[in-house]
């Protein structure tokens, strides 16, 4: 067999060649050899199962109809028989199409009259096909022959008590086995069914019946028989469900987006702004407290599971990051025994570009990293296996099907019709329809994948935005360089069409605020980069949102004047930037500040005080608020302090005094504050480029792939002697292939051999420590040995697994 599909492959023309790769990447990953090479890779478990994830729920029920329809001599089917099957469940063409499906990624095989199904299909999937049970000549003699009698047994059924027929009912559905109770006592309904032959006694599933078997089944034909209404296939569905949901105005869906997308940048920027003045302990099992959590959501006005979801996207965007702790310069508070901290959380000098871009484009930063981050933020507050809670950043968290599972829940938004908005139970029913074997067991993936878009804004009202589908079908494409040359990752630079659409329903940036008479400045939209600098300095905010609201106060203003700003210089940034007229109390405020900034002047001695005004240094010493600062007069315009300049600086304006430091010339030292960041890390989006998957290839490239296969195929073919797979034992290299994956693909075509009883060439390595090569035919494969025979010598041969190097079909 393993030589008729490779002939099928070989027979192919070079564009349906290409498709099948199109089709199933993975079997270029690395290129392989030859055709017979590809072949054994399209037949292995591993490829078939990553194949099967990718089909629908119908196609999979044609394929158990083909593996149901096989005839027990030749093991092969017929799209007669396939479609026989499916009558009155489905419409031929649909099945048609779906056989077609099969076909194109060669899971069958072979001409329409003779069709086979890969083996390793049996293996990687269930064998109950679609939940039916196996013959009944194969479990029993007897149930054969009440099956047999269609009359008889459609009596002993309808003459079943109610109990027993709703245990048949229940495994008619499937799975077509239960379990007896575990002290041995049978049930009177399950005992009737066995003494009456239509459930068979079994001791495991898909093992061979046993008369004392723990386990029951139903016979293939009586859950066919129980499955009359619905056919033996049960329910078909050929086209994905449809969600019976609102259809919003795409419009309004981008504008609430659009808004929510706003928020979400403000949140991550407050949460790392609060981090930045306070930062946060790294625990000693990693990640971040529950009372550092708790402080941030209240700091950002959010709920703590919101705050977590946005810390751990800002992490993986790489602007946050864990830094020494040693020589912080600040107060970091922690709860351990020790009162020793190793590691804190800080933004990373990443933060600060960031910053500096527009909102949309701070947005497309957080999607993609989001998107591509394998961490499941909603687990954060559950109970791990060892009943731990799971803190924010921890590892706990880290799910590697995450990725997926978002791009699964975008492209299912992106199926149904602009403006829908499934419910969460709509959107799993129909991922469960599109790739049932992938949706298995990540429902809590999806429906964090769900919270995740609303939060960013990926969606609103509960659709995709328009710039949310954008974004997802960038991130299936991928903007990439094809030689990986550009920077970040091979990403072409530019704006996104994502960022373009989003820039189009956000509000344009606004260089100018309106300033109140009660001192607070309101800017009527997202401020400019240079604007929102000035702002930062130069007052404190209050409120955020699409009208931001500053307030000018005289720490504010002290701030300015610090970092170098003179009065004059505050009063022409208010008389440039306000469209109202500048209220007499904020240039008073500003005049008053100014006047009395740098009255005082300290420097270090442990720090020393000075002024000109002798009634201003007198003032000082007598205040007792001062008393911790131990001062200390040197003379009348002097004063000295043992404590180092910066507390003494704190103190003092604590006090309500504005002293300036001064260098050692006696220069007023003006300077921002210093701000501490972490090193910078890479992001999730751009590891999950260096990470990509199989390729998507296409033109070019995909030709030169089949070309190298087929060049590879010809001198195979070519060659009298062992193939150069194997001939690599013997110390020759193999393009593209390293030694692991030599042994992978043998190990594949020696589970391939054993099945179908063929020949192999193996290639392997004595115990003398020479490479040697020998014509067998496997007999098993188990317990790390093969079993071959030679039919050269007439011998059976064992080789130890970890010895063999390569092995190909014989040609």
């Amino acid at each position: 067999m393993a030589t008729a599909f490779a002939d099928q492959l070989r027979s192919l023309t070079d564009d349906a060649l290409g498709a099948l790769i199109q089709l199933r990447p993975d079997l270029v990953v690395p290129v392989p050899a030859d055709v017979s090479a590809l072949a054994v890779r399209a037949q292995s478990r591993g490829s078939v199962s990553r194949c099967l994830d990718t089909l629908d729920e119908f196609t999979l029920a044609v394929l158990d109809a083909a593996r149901l329809s096989r005839a027990v001599e030749t093991a092969q089917t017929s799209v007669a028989a396939i479609l026989e099957l499916t009558t009155g469940s489905a419409d031929p063409a649909d099945v048609r199409v779906a056989i077609d499906r099969l076909r194109a990624r060669f899971l069958l095989h072979g001409p329409e009259e003779a069709l086979q199904v890969v083996g390793a299909v049996d293996e990687v999937t269930s064998p109950y096909p679609a939940g039916l049970g196996r013959p009944a000549d194969y479990l029993d003699a007897q149930a054969a022959a009440l099956c047999a009698d269609k009359a008889k047994l459609r009596r002993t059924v309808l003459a079943a008590s109610p109990g027993a027929r709703a245990v048949l009912d229940r495994l008619a559905a499937g799975p077509p086995v239960g379990a007896l109770s575990s002290n041995g006592s049978v049930a009177e309904p399950v005992q009737w069914l066995i003494d009456n032959h239509i459930l068979v006694q079994v001791s495991e599933a898909g093992r061979a019946p046993r008369a004392d078997g723990e386990l029951v089944e139903l016979p293939r034909e009586v859950g066919i028989l129980l499955r009359r209404d619905t056919g033996p296939l049960g329910q078909l569905r050929p086209v994905p469900p449809t969600p019976d949901s609102p259809v919003r105005d795409p419009k309004a869906v981008d504008s609430a987006g659009a808004g929510q997308a706003m928020e979400a940048v403000r949140h991550v920027e407050t949460l790392l702004e609060s981090l930045s003045g306070e930062p946060a302990v790294v625990l000693k099992t990693g990640g971040l407290g529950v009372r550092d959590l708790k402080r941030l959501a209240r700091a950002a006005n959010l709920d703590e599971p919101s705050a977590a979801a946005l810390i751990e996207i800002a992490y993986a965007a790489g602007l946050l990051g864990e830094a020494d702790a040693a020589g912080t310069g600040r107060g970091v508070t922690t709860s351990r025994a020790s009162g020793l901290v190793d590691e804190i959380f800080l933004p990373t000098s990443a933060y600060d570009l960031w910053r500096a871009l527009s909102i949309a484009q701070r947005w497309e930063a957080l999607a993609n990293s989001w998107l591509a981050m394998t961490r499941q933020p909603g687990l954060i507050g559950q109970r791990d296996d060892r009943d731990r809670p799971i803190n924010t950043l921890a590892p706990d968290a880290e799910r590697a099907g995450a990725p997926q599972a978002r791009r699964e829940v975008l492209a299912a938004l992106s199926d149904v019709p602009p403006g829908t908005a499934p419910r969460a139970d709509e959107v799993l029913e129909l991922l469960a329809w599109q790739s049932p074997r992938r949706a298995r067991g990540r429902e809590s993936a999806h429906r964090d994948a769900l919270t995740g878009a609303a939060a960013l804004g990926v969606t609103g009202l509960g659709a995709l935005t328009s710039y949310g589908k954008l974004l997802q079908v960038e991130a299936q494409i991928g903007d990439r360089d094809p030689l990986g040359a550009g920077p970040d990752g091979g990403r072409i630079p530019g704006a996104s069409d994502a960022v373009r659409a989003l820039d189009a329903l956000l509000p344009a940036p606004v260089d100018h605020v309106l300033v109140q008479a009660d001192l607070s400045v309101v800017v009527p939209g997202p401020p400019e980069p240079e604007l929102a600098a000035e702002l930062d300095v130069i007052a404190e905010p209050e409120s955020a949102g699409g009208a931001s609201v500053y307030r000018v106060t005289a720490a504010s203003v002290r701030r300015a004047l610090d970092v170098g700003y003179s009065a004059g210089d505050l009063h022409a940034v208010f008389q440039r930037r306000s469209r109202t007229p500048i209220p007499q109390a904020l240039a008073y405020l500003i005049d008053d500040s100014a006047r009395k900034h740098g009255g005082l002047r300290a420097g270090s001695a442990g720090s020393y005080l000075r002024s000109d005004d002798e009634a201003l240094v007198a003032e000082v010493l007598a205040d007792k608020r001062l008393s911790t600062l131990a001062l200390r007069r040197l003379a009348p315009t002097v004063l000295c302090s043992p404590l180092q300049l910066a507390r003494l600086l704190g103190a003092l304006r604590d006090a309500g005094f504005a002293p300036v430091a001064e260098d050692a010339a006696g220069a007023a030292v003006l300077a921002r504050p210093k701000v501490r960041r972490a090193a910078p890390r890479t992001s999730a989006s751009a590891r999950a480029g260096d990470q990509a998957g199989p390729p998507l290839l296409a033109g070019p490239r995909l030709a030169g792939v089949v070309e190298q296969i087929r060049r590879g195929d010809i001198a195979t073919r070519a060659a009298r002697r062992a193939p150069v797979t194997v001939r690599a034992a013997n110390g020759q290299s193999v393009p593209g292939l390293t030694s692991v994956q030599a042994h992978t693909q043998a190990m594949a075509v020696l589970q391939q051999a054993v099945r179908d009883k063929a020949r192999v060439w193996v290639g392997y390595v004595d115990s003398h420590g020479a490479t040697l090569s020998r014509l067998v035919r496997p007999v098993s494969l188990s317990a790390g040995y093969l079993r071959a025979e030679d039919e050269r010598t007439e011998t059976l041969h064992t080789f130890a697994l970890h010895r063999i190097t390569a092995a190909v079909f014989e040609e």
